[in-house]
């Protein structure tokens, strides 16, 4: 869909069209999902933050700037919500810690197949930007320029986040030995 099928579609959702609130959903949501999904490691969290992504969005349509792309915009409610979930979650779990309260349930577990656990754990050691760009890079596939869109820097400190959380994630795996040098 190009940026003028989507500027028709969110002025139609502004005038209060449903079936055009629906079809800009459909377009995106895989991809909202998706990347929550690799920020998170959990689909119900994700799904959670899916939907109030769209919540979100669509209260604050009028916060638009039609200048950019919807993408970029609605991938940036995306980062910023589930970087708000990690940090509740980190929250309830300390408060669970503290009241001796166990989070291992089996539905908190991450299950992707395409990840391992090693992989998830020196992804979660990283900083939620460098989080960010390795899962926007890796993840979602996108490209330095549209990662730079999104987050609202330079394609230059897009190419040197990754560089940065490259190495502790390598770095990171080598000190506990999943990794070989």
């Amino acid at each position: 869909m190009s940026k003028d099928q989507d500027a028709a579609l969110l002025e139609d959702c502004k005038r209060g069209d449903r079936k055009a609130l629906d079809s800009l959903v459909r377009r995106y949501e895989r991809q909202v999902f998706k990347v929550a999904v690799r920020i998170l490691g959990n689909r119900d969290e994700a799904a959670d933050v899916t939907q109030t992504v769209f919540m979100k969005a669509f209260e604050n349509l009028h916060k638009y700037d039609a200048k950019r792309r919807f993408f970029s915009w609605i991938y940036r409610i995306a980062i910023n919500e589930s970087i708000n979930q990690l940090n509740r979650r980190k929250n309830a779990d300390v408060l669970q810690e503290h009241l001796g309260v166990s989070s291992d349930r089996p539905d908190n577990q991450f299950e992707n197949d395409q990840m391992s656990s090693e992989l998830r754990w020196a992804l979660d050691q990283l900083s939620s930007d460098q989080k960010t760009v390795i899962v926007l890079r890796h993840f979602v596939e996108h490209s330095y320029d549209e990662i730079a869109e999104v987050l609202g820097i330079e394609p230059k400190t897009v190419k040197s986040r990754l560089y940065s959380a490259r190495q502790k994630m390598r770095d990171t795996l080598l000190s506990k030995g999943i990794l070989e040098a």
